[in-house]
């Protein structure tokens, strides 16, 4: 049976544009609080319907622990309104956090920071590269008012209102759309663009919660895409890491092709463990979900207790031999360059011996060694001299 608006008491507004309502609801069957966006679809174009279509089917694909959940639509025919019902994240947004931040003149911790760049990019790559096939999704509005905290301060990622599917690898958007602040060179330029648009705004969300504003900002929008075209910002504030400020720099790269993806943002040194323990805590929340469902009737609890250490093992075994796999790998390379620079330095010093031995032999030789050896003990200076600089 389909859902009603009367199956929820709404508590209060959250938030009010032209679009509608964000309510803070809670469900009657069982008392659970939720968030809905009340939308009235009788004063939208065709377009906007097409794009409030678009991201309501979006909504219901997308699964993913650090990205805002559907539960639920209801549709009003009778007032034109739409409710998408979606989890409530009651630690706000970024935006808000940020906006704290400033007015205390207090700077956000990195471990924060860095916390929510790795749940940040699990979610980012499950849109650019979906775990269920399907195909590539690009959010195009990434900014601190559309990233949310629940009560754990685990990011939500939300607002997927300009999202846009690309159906394939080499397909590229065209559309303008986004928030100026965060929009990709490319997009200013309005040119095609591709998931490493999504890169750049999230390397512009990161410069923010460092800097608590973000990398470029103008009076107007004509100064402001001038200023991200040249591609120039400040350092973050020297309190954080050298790693940190490189990463962000790469991702804020004019050229897109030199952005890292989001494969290896998530590969990089400075994320590996925050990666590990978040992909942890997500198969240990999927593992906890599903014997919860099992303990409907449950008829041996040691079982599914052992069943749900040993795949919490088997997830952290994984994660260290991915881990070693990678400290191997630069360990041969080291090896590798510390062997040539080892041969390079033994043949300097073999040819620097030999080219003394001949200059104390032609200084204490002196015509009898061009008489006893001939032309040759004129060559070996010179070829010695053209192996060295052969190094």
């Amino acid at each position: 049976m389909p859902s009603r608006v009367e199956d929820y008491e709404v508590l209060y507004t959250i938030g009010s544009g032209s679009y509608g309502k964000c309510q803070k609801i809670r469900r009657k069957v069982d008392g659970k609080v939720l968030v809905w966006k009340e939308l009235d679809y009788g004063t939208m174009s065709e377009s906007e319907k097409q794009m409030l279509v678009s991201e309501v089917n979006l909504l219901r694909e997308l699964k993913h622990p650090n990205i805002v959940r559907y539960y639920d639509r209801i549709i009003d025919r009778t007032n034109t309104t739409l409710y998408i019902v979606m989890e409530y994240c009651e630690g706000g947004d970024l935006a808000s956090l940020i906006s704290k931040c400033t007015k205390e003149r207090q700077y956000l911790e990195e471990d924060f920071i860095l916390r929510v760049f790795a749940q940040l990019a699990l979610a980012l790559k499950d849109c650019h590269k979906r775990s269920d096939g399907g195909h590539t999704v690009l959010h195009r509005d990434l900014k601190p008012a559309n990233i949310f905290l629940d009560a754990k301060r685990n990011i939500k990622l939300g607002d997927f209102g300009l999202a846009r599917i690309l159906h394939h690898d080499t397909s590229f958007a065209k559309t303008f759309v986004g928030t100026p602040y965060y929009m990709s060179p490319e997009q200013m330029n309005r040119m095609s663009y591709n998931e490493k648009s999504d890169i750049w705004s999230l390397g512009c969300l990161l410069y923010e919660l460092c800097a608590l504003s973000p990398p470029f900002t103008a009076y107007n929008q004509k100064e402001l895409a001038e200023k991200i075209r040249i591609g120039k910002f400040r350092r973050i504030p020297y309190r954080y890491s050298e790693d940190l400020n490189l990463i962000i720099t790469k991702m804020l790269n004019l050229k897109d092709y030199l952005r890292p993806s989001i494969e290896e943002i998530l590969q990089h040194s400075l994320l590996v463990d925050w990666v590990i323990e978040e992909q942890s805590r997500i198969s240990e929340k999927r593992v906890r979900r599903s014997a919860e469902q099992e303990r409907v009737q449950p008829l041996d609890p040691v079982p599914n207790e052992l069943r749900l250490k040993e795949q919490q093992l088997l997830v952290r075994e994984k994660a260290l031999k991915e881990r070693e796999e990678r400290l191997e790998q630069r360990e041969k390379e080291l090896c590798v360059r510390e062997r040539l620079a080892e041969d390079k330095l033994s043949r300097a010093e073999n040819l620097m011996k030999n080219f003394n031995l001949l200059k104390e032999q032609r200084f204490y030789g002196g015509g009898g060694l061009e008489n006893g050896l001939g032309m040759r003990a004129n060559r070996r200076p010179l070829e010695a001299l053209l192996d060295w600089q052969n190094l």
